[in-house]
This record gives C-alpha cells, sequence and structure tokens, in this order.
C-alpha cells in the first residue's frame, strides 16, 4: 500500500507536541522544508537532536518550537556561531546535551541496534563528560580497560530526506552519508522526503544505493528542493549566500521574526517557499549532470 502523503499531513500526523526529533543529513540532504512545516504548525516542546544542528534547528529555536537540543558540533557552517541556538543556551532558556560526533552517532547507534548503551574508546574530551552526565564510565569485562559509555537515542521521529522513492518508502540517496540510516532505524517513526518519487524497478535496479528500506518508513512525501538553502547532491547545490545572510539575519529578535513571518509563516508550504525563492535562483543553484559509471549486476 501506497505510503505518498503531503508533507503537511505527515508532519501533522507524526509530529506530536513534547517529541523528540532527528533531522537527518550532514552537510547536504538536510531537510529544511519539514523543520518550516513544523514551524507553520505551531509544534511545541519538542527535544530536537542531530548531530550538527545547521539553521535548521536555529530556525525552529527561534519560532519557539524546542525544549531540548541534543547535539554534538553547533553552528553556522562556514560562517560561525548559530546565534539564536548559543543564545538560548546562556539564556538558560533551551536544555541540552553535547557529545563528540562519534559520541553522538554512537548513541543512534545503539537506539538502532536496540541496546541500551554504546561503548567508545576514552577521548580527549574529558571536559564533556563534565557537562554532560549521561556520558558514563564503564570497564571492559575482557580487559579491564575503562571506556565510554553514551545512551542509546531513540527518536519519537526522524526525518530524513532523500534523492528518491519509491512510494512504500524505498530510498536512495548518495553522496556524503551521513547518520541517515543510523537514524531512522532507531527512530518509532520515519518521515522520508524525496527529490523524486520512482517506480520501484528503478530502486530495485540498484539494491545497493537502498539505505533506508521502506518496512520502516511510515510516511513518503514528494518534496523537490526540500533542502534549500542545504543542497542534494546530483540535484542542486549549496546556497551560500542563504547562509551568510542568516549571520547577519539572526543578529536581532525582530529581524528573526520578520524572516520568519515572510519565508515561513508568510508561504503555505514549501512549494510557495520556492515560488517566493524564484525561478532564477533555483536556476542559479542548478548543477551540471556528472554520472557514475554503471555498474553491472549481472542476469542469470
Amino acid at each position: 500500500m501506497s505510503k505518498l502523503i503531503s508533507l503537511s499531513e505527515a508532519i501533522s500526523k507524526y509530529v506530536q507536541n513534547g517529541d523528540s526529533l532527528y533531522a537527518a543529513g550532514f552537510t547536504h540532504l538536510i531537510p529544511f522544508a519539514a523543520g518550516h512545516e513544523i514551524i507553520r504548525q505551531n509544534k511545541r516542546d519538542l527535544v530536537l537532536a542531530r548531530a550538527t544542528p545547521d539553521l535548521i534547528y536555529d530556525q525552529m529555536v527561534a519560532a519557539g518550537c524546542a525544549r531540548k537540543i541534543i547535539f554534538s558540533y553547533m553552528g553556522n557552517p562556514g560562517v560561525g556561531s548559530l546565534r539564536i541556538v548559543r543564545g538560548a543556551i546562556e539564556r538558560g532558556e533551551l536544555e541540552w546535551e553535547e557529545y563528540s560526533h562519534f559520541g553522538m552517532i554512537s548513541c543512534l547507534q545503539a537506539g538502532a541496534a536496540g541496546l541500551p548503551f554504546m561503548h567508545i574508546n576514552p577521548t580527549a574530551a574529558t571536559s564533556l563528560e563534565e557537562a554532560n552526565p549521561c556520558i558514563k564510565r564503564v570497564v571492559d569485562p575482557y580487559s579491564g580497560k575503562e571506556l565510554i559509555a553514551v545512551p542509546a537515542l531513540n527518536p519519537d521521529v526522524a526525518i530524513v530526506h532523500v534523492q528518491r522513492a519509491d512510494v512504500n518508502g524505498n530510498a536512495h540517496l548518495w553522496g556524503i552519508v551521513g547518520e541517515q540510516k543510523e537514524a531512522a532505524f532507531a527512530a518509532k517513526h520515519v518521515i522520508l522526503t524525496a527529490e523524486e518519487i520512482v517506480d520501484e524497478s528503478v530502486i530495485r535496479s540498484d539494491p545497493n544505493r537502498t539505505l533506508i528500506p521502506g518496512f520502516i518508513v511510515d510516511a513518503v512525501c514528494h518534496v523537490p528542493h526540500a533542502c534549500h538553502p542545504s543542497y542534494a547532491q546530483g540535484y542542486y547545490d549549496r546556497d551560500n549566500a542563504f547562509y551568510m545572510g542568516w549571520d547577519e539575519v539572526s543578529k536581532t529578535k525582530e529581524s528573526v521574526q520578520e524572516w520568519l513571518d515572510e519565508w515561513v509563516y508568510g508561504t503555505k508550504d514549501h512549494t510557495e517557499y520556492l515560488s517566493k525563492l524564484g525561478e532564477e535562483k533555483l536556476k542559479a543553484l542548478e548543477v551540471e549532470e556528472q554520472l557514475s559509471a554503471p555498474v553491472n549486476y549481472g542476469k542469470y
């Protein structure tokens, strides 16, 4: 049975106030469209988890969607700090839980494997242990060596953007692969947004590229350009000017509210957001075709 529904319906059905949410994607395939829809629907008291919060969580915190953030690295990539998230933490308005990159991914790995925690080798970042009481020390029963233990992370909802998927949720993604698979397997519900909806035969033609299987997916949403201002490998480039501009916008509450009013609350959905962005901008972000070599799976 088809799992294809609108993004608005998927967010309404699967994201509830108070939920823990993981918006996956590393550098590219960041599901901004879903984040904006969460803002439009006025979701509240969310626990936002993500290895690299990026601008998507700056915007969601600014809109009052979050009560806590779980993260590793936090910043506006290539520009500076996430002013809004950092300011909210420093003012005591936002709970926070910080890990190393590997620690954060290990939390997801534990959650995906159905384990209560994951152990990792000690690092030089002992200050993280002081700041985060969830990071514990355990003893390896075989060698007696002391290890770091991090708790399992099982989000209520994971949102994953992919290049293409079929209507059952089987999905291909390529380029820089982050924590999408771990987040999807660790979560209780998975919302998939895709650049393209393709026939099942396309997915079956390259099974090794199917990182997200349909049996763990609850909703499939066709949302082209869902990553803007991030990028989707092979579809469109990163809008670097937006990232630079956000640093200026995020300096004051007034300018942030003006941006939200115009670009999120002022647009009924992502299609209208793209229309407002304009054909000229979308054209400027287009990428040239660069195909990989064909793979012969053989036939017998």
